[in-house]
Formats: C-alpha cells, structure tokens, sequence
C-alpha cells in the first residue's frame, strides 16, 4: 500500500491568525489530541516576538509539556537567528524558515525583498553549528500566486528553489499555495519540475489553502506530480494576515479523507482527527474551513 506523510500545522499556523490568544493548557490539549490521533508530524508552534505574535508566546512551554510518543517529529517556525537558538534551547531538532518567492509579499510580509531574505537565511544557517544535525525545512510562500502581483512564473519559483539549496542541501522544501489559487494543473506543473530538477537534493512537500475549492484537488495533483508529504490544518483554521481574502490551511480531515478514500495509508485515525478538529473549530475567533467534519460522523 502506498503511503503519506500528513504534516499537521494547525498549533502553529492555524492558532496564529486567531484573534484571540488560545491559552498554553489548551494548546497543550489540541497537540495530545492531534499525537492521540496518530499525527506524527506536527508544527507546534513558532519562536517569534511575543510583542509581534502574542499567539505563539510561551511555545517552549507547549514543547515540554506535550505527549511524547515514538516517532513523533516536532518543527517550529523561526524567523531568525535568535528564534533558532530558542527552539534549540526548547529541544527541537527541526526548524522551518518561511521566505516569500513574491517580493511584494515579502516585503508585506518581513519589510524586505525575496534576495534579502535569502541572505539573511545564509547568514542564520552558517551560523548553526553543523553537529547539531538539525532538520530543516524551507517553506515557500506564494509559489504558485502573489495576493500583490498575481500568478508566479514558475521559473520565478524554481529560481529560487536552486537559490536555497545553494545555501544548504538535503532540506524539505515546502511548496505553498499562500493565497489559495493555485490550480491544480498549475500544481502539477511546478511540482512535477522541482522534483525533476531537485528531487535529488531536497525532499518537496505541498502546503495549501481552500480559498478557491481547489485544496483538495490541488492536494491530488501534488500527489500525481509525485509529492508524497502534505500540509494541513486541522478544522481549516489558518490563513495568511498578508495575503488579503485567502482562506484557511487545507483541512487536515480533507486530506486523510482523500486519501484514506484511494486506499492510501496515512498512519492517521481519522475518528479522533475529527475530534481534534471539533476542539479547533471551538477555539474563540475560530472559522472552520473543512468539509468532512460537516458530514454525519457514521459517514466519516
């Protein structure tokens, strides 16, 4: 049987847009119910300002207190140096850099051009010391679509694929539909090439939204091109605050749905997925976005 990894990002991605602060017990809570359900991969938050992103204050906290079961992978989000030193601190072994292949949005986003960021990136990894053997994960925002400037070239998002791995190989590299536009031929087309050109040096996976309706299909066509590690949030939550009218994370219960429906392993319990999504969508502010969690439970 074929299988899947599922990345769950709900902790991190789908807890920062809310407009209220989840407390840590209940962040605590939502992980052990996602590691309860078999999720063995899971973005558990991010090693920001506390000033800038008050929703992910106290992520170490969170690290230490969450179940820990065998093979169980934590990442979190660090925007600089001084992030990745904290998450190192935490415990944390894998560590996920964000950059925009869009200048416009990254500039939106972190006041400074794609080429700037890349250099700053070098900076922060030669400044890691190599023995740690961290694993590093590169997500690429807008790759398929810019909230400012419309469609990305493919060549645009590939140029910047070879420009990261000149920093480093044998990363994850995230392809991610930031605005939720992406179609799925578009999706298949630059996944199908990436793995092509840089299968070899760099392991792909997709991270989607649904603002269009196309997450799940854009999931499939990531699957087709040959990508076998997905994204997603539990209940849909999520969504970028510089990406204006992009809609929550592809919901997770979606994605093992899909697959679960092709015969397709996912190691994960889609029952229990479903009860984590329900805690998700409760969450004050929340906007659930998934579709499964909407049928009658029997049916799930």
């Amino acid at each position: 049987m074929d299988r899947v990894e599922i990345v769950e990002v709900g902790p991190r991605d789908g807890l920062q847009n809310l407009p209220a602060v989840v407390p840590v017990a209940d962040r605590i809570a939502f992980a052990n119910r996602l590691i309860a359900a078999g999720l063995k991969r899971i973005e558990i938050g991010s090693f920001v300002s506390p000033k800038a992103v008050p929703q992910m204050a106290d992520t170490a906290s969170v690290v230490q207190a969450v179940e820990r079961v065998p093979g169980l992978r934590l990442m979190a989000l660090v925007p600089n140096a001084r992030g990745a030193e904290d998450a190192i601190a935490a415990g944390l072994t894998e560590l996920e850099f964000v950059l925009s292949v869009s200048d416009d949005h990254n500039r939106a986003n972190v006041r400074r051009t794609t080429a700037e960021s890349i250099a700053e990136l070098r900076s922060v990894c030669a400044g890691i010391d190599p023995e740690r053997k961290l694993t590093m994960r590169f997500g690429l925002a807008a790759s398929f679509h810019c909230p400012f400037a419309g469609r990305t070239e493919k060549a645009r998002t590939l140029g910047v694929i070879e420009e990261v791995l000149a920093i480093r190989e044998d990363v994850e590299i995230a392809l991610a539909d930031t605005t939720g536009k992406a179609h799925p031929m578009q999706v298949q087309a630059l996944a199908s090439e990436a793995l092509a050109r840089f299968g070899t040096s760099a392991r792909f996976a997709f991270h989607g939204h649904d603002t269009s309706g196309f997450g799940i299909a854009n999931v499939l066509a990531a699957y087709q091109a040959g990508i076998r590690t997905f994204d997603g949030a539990a209940a849909g939550l999520g969504g970028c605050p510089f990406a204006p009218g992009a809609s929550g994370n592809t919901a997770t219960e979606d994605i093992v749905n899909l697959f679960h429906g092709m015969g397709i392993d996912t190691g994960v319990n889609l029952p229990r997925l479903l009860e984590a999504a329900d805690m998700a969508a409760g969450f004050p502010g929340a906007i659930p976005g998934s579709h499964i969690r909407l049928l009658p439970r029997q049916a799930a």
